[in-house]
């Protein structure tokens, strides 16, 4: 069996909101290495809404703070249509709002082995 096929998230649709352009090209050689789609990356808080309104999204990838403003707003609207989510920080998980502190969150900088298992706990997945 393959790696993608093996890893619980082939041919997921996978929403990448991250500011930093050689996090959001690592976050997409990871995610096509585990056999997901990458839907944007969104480079900004308004462009992820817009993705979001008009792409079908199975998870997302959370940039805590995207370009100076903070991610909640996209974070309520995964939350409300019930899509799960990872946020990505390098602050831990001190830095996350109250409200979304039961989110996985991933530690930068991480290994794909760290992001694979972010995404499986998202889903609900043993990883």
């Amino acid at each position: 069996m393959t790696e993608s096929v093996a890893s619980g998230l082939n041919g997921l649709r996978i929403l990448v909101v991250e500011d930093e352009a050689a996090i959001s090209l690592l976050l997409e050689d990871m995610l096509l290495d585990f056999g997901c789609e990458v839907v944007g990356p969104a480079a900004r808080l308004s462009a992820a809404l817009d993705t979001l309104a008009r792409e079908k999204v199975d998870l997302a990838i959370l940039d805590v703070n995207v370009a100076g403003e903070p991610i909640y707003p996209v974070a309520e609207a995964l939350a409300e249509r019930s899509i799960p989510f990872v946020f990505s920080t390098g602050y831990g998980s001190a830095g996350i709002r109250d409200a979304f502190r039961d989110r996985p969150v991933l530690q930068k900088p991480f290994a794909q082995h760290d992001l694979k298992q972010k995404l499986l706990l998202a889903r609900g997945n043993n990883p």
